[in-house]
């Protein structure tokens, strides 16, 4: 059981550290694990559950209130830009081909090529890596996808940045690399759509 019980613990520490939880203690935490295992906790799991809730509900929020500044600064600053048009919406967008024929609509199917970064150019997804284009309805993206895709023509590639009110707002993936109130930004070819 020796061996079991250090691996499980190794298992537990990865997992805190890939949820960037450096600066737990490690005695307290033994403690906690002792005490429970003993039946003599100070709290229940119920209280240790919800003390565990509002400690991730506030590094949320604050994790989410950087990129929410630092992604309003960035698309104050980018909207300067004379390549660069910005929608009613707040939608910014730049047509870096212009691709010919009709523009698609939010009930199209759409098959692109993209690139997706944050603003600081982290890269958290491309179907080019993939080596193969996607297709979706494209009512059932991010309200800037659906936005703007309609902006393009078949053939076209445009690069949007998108504000975090037509992106994933407070809401992301919880393990994903996307944080809360993130602006992002993508280089979208349209290959076609139907």
């Amino acid at each position: 059981m020796e061996s079991i019980s250090y691996a499980l613990g190794i298992l537990f520490a990865k997992n805190l550290q890939d949820q960037g939880l450096n600066e737990i203690s490690t005695n307290d935490m033994a403690k906690g694990l002792s005490d429970q295992m003993a039946a003599s906790a100070s709290m229940s799991p119920e209280q240790a559950n919800a003390m565990v809730g509002e400690f991730f509900q506030a590094k949320k929020e604050e994790a989410g209130a950087a990129a929410k500044s630092e992604s309003e600064a960035f698309l104050v600053e980018n909207a300067k830009n004379n390549d660069v048009t910005v929608t009613a919406s707040g939608l910014q967008y730049t047509h870096l081909t212009q691709g010919e024929g009709e523009n698609p609509n939010a009930a199209s199917t759409v098959t692109v090529h993209y690139r997706g970064t944050l603003i600081d150019g982290t890269e958290f997804d491309s179907s080019y890596s993939r080596g193969e284009p996607i297709s979706f309805p494209l009512g059932n993206v991010i309200k800037g996808w659906t936005e703007g895709l309609q902006l393009m023509k078949a053939g076209g590639k445009t690069k949007f940045y998108i504000p975090q009110e037509l992106a994933y707002g407070a809401n992301p993936n919880p393990s994903g690399p996307i944080p809360p109130y993130a602006a992002l930004i993508f280089e979208v070819e349209l290959i076609s759509f139907q």
